[in-house]
Parts: C-alpha cells; sequence; structure tokens
C-alpha cells in the first residue's frame, strides 16, 4: 500500500502545528519597579550633591580674554562672581549684564562655564572713532554714537569732533530737525565711511548742520562732506580727487557725481 504523498503530509503538518504561539506580554514585577526607582533616586540624588554639595564643582577661576584698555582685574572686580559657589548656580546672564551696566566700554560680553571649577568672561571692547573734548578730557564715542568712557589723554589717531551748529538761515532750520545727538550720529556716520588714507590724516570733524559736515586733515587741508549721506560714493569721489589732485588744498565732495579741489 503506498504512503502518503508530500501534499498529504504538508496538510498534516499545518492541521498539527496550529495558529502561530502570541508572545504575551508580562508587567515588569513590582520587586523590579522598586529596585529601577531606588537606583534612579540614587543617581539623581548623587548628581545633585555632585553639583551643589561637593568641592568637586564649584568655582575657583575667573578667566578674562579680550580687553584692551580694561584689565582684567577691573573686569573680575565689575563681574563680581561668586567665587565659592557651585558652578552650576552661577547666573551668566546676570555676570553679562552686570558687566554692560558697571562697564559701559564693553560692547559686547560672553559668560561661559568652564567645568569643573572655571568661569570665562570674553570681552568686546567699543572702539572710539571719534572724540569731544570736554573739560580739559576727551569724551571717547563709538561708530554707534555711544559715549562710552570719559578719558584724559586723547587716543592716537581718533579725530576730534566739533559740533558748531548754526544758529541763523537753513543751517538753523536744520537744528530744529536733527538735534545734537542725531549730529553726533552724522559725525559718527561720515567717519565710518573715511578711505583709510584719510582716516589716518583726520584730525578734526567738524558740523555746522545736518547737510554741513567737514573735515579738517593733517598738513591744513580741508575736505567739504557735506551730509553722510552717500558715503560710499563720496569716499571713492574723495580718494579718486586725491590722487588726481595731490597738491590740492581743499576738497569737495558733498556732490560725489561732481567733486571738486582747489588751492595749492
Amino acid at each position: 500500500m503506498a504512503g502518503p504523498t508530500t501534499a498529504e503530509r504538508g496538510a498534516r503538518q499545518q492541521e498539527s502545528s496550529g495558529p502561530p504561539r502570541v508572545r504575551r506580554f508580562r508587567p515588569p514585577r513590582l520587586r523590579t519597579i522598586i529596585i529601577l526607582a531606588v537606583a534612579l533616586v540614587l543617581v539623581a540624588g548623587g548628581t545633585l550633591w555632585v553639583l551643589y554639595g561637593s568641592n568637586w564643582t564649584r568655582l575657583e577661576d575667573v578667566s578674562v580674554s579680550g580687553t584692551r584698555v580694561l584689565t582684567p582685574a577691573q573686569v573680575r572686580e565689575a563681574a563680581d562672581v561668586p567665587v565659592g559657589d557651585p558652578l552650576v548656580s552661577v547666573d551668566t546672564e546676570a555676570v553679562e549684564a552686570r558687566l554692560r551696566r558697571e562697564l559701559p566700554r564693553i560692547d559686547e560680553v560672553v559668560a561661559e562655564r568652564s567645568w569643573p571649577h572655571g568661569i570665562g568672561l570674553k570681552v568686546t571692547e567699543r572702539t572710539p572713532v571719534l572724540i569731544v573734548q570736554k573739560g580739559g578730557k576727551f569724551v571717547e564715542v563709538d561708530d554707534e554714537g555711544v559715549r562710552f568712557a570719559t578719558v584724559s589723554k586723547a587716543p592716537k589717531g581718533v579725530p576730534e569732533l566739533e559740533l558748531e551748529p548754526a544758529r541763523s538761515g537753513s543751517a538753523a532750520a536744520s537744528l530744529r530737525r536733527f538735534d545734537d545727538d542725531r549730529l553726533v550720529r552724522e559725525a559718527v556716520r561720515v567717519a565710518g565711511r573715511l578711505p583709510d588714507r584719510v582716516a589716518r590724516d583726520a584730525r578734526v570733524v567738524k558740523v555746522r548742520s545736518y547737510d554741513d559736515i567737514s573735515l579738517e586733515l593733517s598738513g591744513g587741508r580741508t575736505v567739504s562732506w557735506g551730509s553722510g549721506e552717500q558715503g560710499v560714493q563720496k569716499a571713492r569721489a574723495l580718494t579718486a580727487l586725491m590722487k588726481a589732485t595731490p597738491d590740492a588744498r581743499h576738497f569737495d565732495v558733498s556732490v560725489p557725481t561732481a567733486p571738486a579741489s582747489s588751492g595749492s
């Protein structure tokens, strides 16, 4: 008698094997949950102790970088960082705000933690583009028109601002529209557009009105600049004019499309 065929054997195996088994999810036992919870509490407690209670991460050193006129000691004193406190508890934003408030010469500052014991203060100082003489001293003005420091000696290579607003005629009408602060910002705007060669020789930036700004250069030379508008074009015109007429004593670029020079 013949045995079962291959198809019959496959059918029998399929019937005997039945549907696939499904593994049931077994919730963790209470003991496992308790062990995990205790472990988490111990890790969290240990971390908090390391950060706040131990001496391993307490602030010991405050480093300062980027100073030019200010000294690191001045910055550290103004920062008033609580040495000895847990490093994690130091409010770096408050330190930055305090430095900007106490030291107006600082333009930007970044306070960063340096684990495990340090705070780094990266300082960017304001750079004067003009000075204003006042009571025998000099007030430094940066490229945003901010008067940030008073010094007894004028810094080298920084032109002096002479604010002499006219009180009559059209210049007086201009003054009614633009107060002294606006005129100072216009002077700063002009100083920031000067070609390098001219900036090195600039001694005075004189402002009589919004549209009447002039420069006094070394060697008795003068430049009529006009307003602070079209500064790039005026700088190019002045550079070309000084190259074409090197012996001239006066240059006029108030209308940059029609520059002129005179004197020798």
